[in-house]
């Protein structure tokens, strides 16, 4: 866990708790690493979870699924992000979403249970991170609200328009990556792809944007 300890440090979970404390923590949260490579599920909906991640390398995305099997994609997660809190914490029998490693990488788990119970000891860093994970839940609930505000739209155009000003927002430029390929891109907004590259396409003709694979520009 070494190796990775320099991007624990800087993530919002272990916020103000240092490095040597960091790691004397981790045997308390019950801490264990597993490896994913691309495609693997990490969570299945319809089960339930005790334990949430922390994405040491790779990505993953949380998904959910109708009846008819029509995929929806709620979230990509990088190196540093945290998934799976809510449930873990919550207690819910049975998760309404799957998770899955978009790309191969290493995830690190921890015991919600022993996180919300501070140790026999009471050390103050533990209490640091219960402060800390409150922020986080905090925070996703307002990137939730957000998502629900952009696939409000009425129309694809008007979802792209909204999500790619946001990323714009939060990239502090009008040129951005985005994390998702096209595909992706249709399933976050939950938009058919066809209908969403021909607006794309459009969009550009009215010089309103250009793009290349993955990043955008604003213009």
């Amino acid at each position: 866990m070494k190796k990775y300890l320099k991007l624990l440090q800087s993530i919002d979970l272990f916020n103000g708790i240092a490095g040597p404390e960091i790691l004397s923590l981790l045997p308390c949260l019950d801490a264990r690493t597993r490896h994913y490579e691309k495609g693997d599920a990490i969570f299945l909906s319809g089960g339930s979870v005790k334990r949430f991640g922390v994405v040491l390398s790779g990505r993953v995305q949380i998904i959910q699924e109708d009846f008819y099997g029509n995929r929806g994609i709620i979230a990509e997660i990088g190196a540093g992000g945290l998934f799976g809190e809510s449930f873990a914490f919550a207690k819910t029998d049975v998760l309404p979403v799957s998770v899955s490693a978009s790309e191969s990488g290493e995830v690190l788990f921890l015991d919600s249970a022993k996180l919300a119970c501070p140790c026999a000891e009471a050390c103050v860093f533990h209490t640091a991170i219960i402060r800390n994970m409150l922020s986080i839940v905090s925070m996703k609930n307002i990137t939730l609200t957000r998502k629900i505000e952009i696939t409000s739209k009425r129309t694809t155009r008007e979802k792209l328009l909204a999500y790619l000003s946001y990323e714009a927002k939060k990239a502090g430029s009008g040129s951005f990556v985005i994390p998702f390929n096209r595909q992706e891109l249709a399933d976050y907004l939950s938009v058919e792809r066809s209908a969403m590259s021909a607006e794309l396409s459009r969009l550009r003709g009215e010089g309103l944007l250009d793009y290349h694979k993955s990043r955008f520009t604003l213009l």
